[in-house]
């Protein structure tokens, strides 16, 4: 199970560094292996290889209907490794299609992780700390 946020910086050549805290998890669960994709909020998606699998079956059964949603998940999807030093390259196309440059935000989303340019980040998470809470959350006990 990942959570937790963590501010990382891409280096020139467009990788990040997998914070220690997951390395350990993700090498042990997944050989180092994950799948990068996009997410309809304008961030990416990154999987362990296993729950990759599990979600692009749940994509791949969706009927005709969603055919653009299987494009957007499945056509965009690139597959990763974490590299000896514990990095792993985000593609070009995925960093422009988040519009991540340099400055990023890891959040550990349970199963997967979510990568986000930190500016657009920060802007939303404010946006909806700002807003109405959910009707599903009013609720809830903190």
């Amino acid at each position: 199970m990942f959570q937790g946020a963590s501010s990382l910086s891409l280096d020139g050549k467009g990788r990040l560094s997998v914070p220690t805290r997951h390395r350990d998890v993700l090498s042990a669960s997944a050989a180092g292996q994950l799948t990068i994709t996009k997410h309809p909020h304008g961030c990416l998606m990154l999987f362990p290889r296993p729950e990759w699998e599990k979600f692009r079956e749940r994509i791949a059964a969706l009927p005709m209907s969603a055919q653009w949603w299987k494009r957007i998940f499945l056509g965009n999807a690139m597959d990763a490794e974490i590299d000896g030093t514990g990095r792993v390259l985000i593609s070009p196309e995925l960093r422009e299609a988040a519009g991540i440059s340099k400055e990023a935000v890891l959040l550990g989303m349970g199963n997967f992780f979510e990568l986000w340019d930190k500016t657009t980040y920060d802007a939303q998470e404010a946006q909806a700390m700002q807003g109405v809470m959910p009707d599903v959350l009013k609720d809830f006990s903190f």
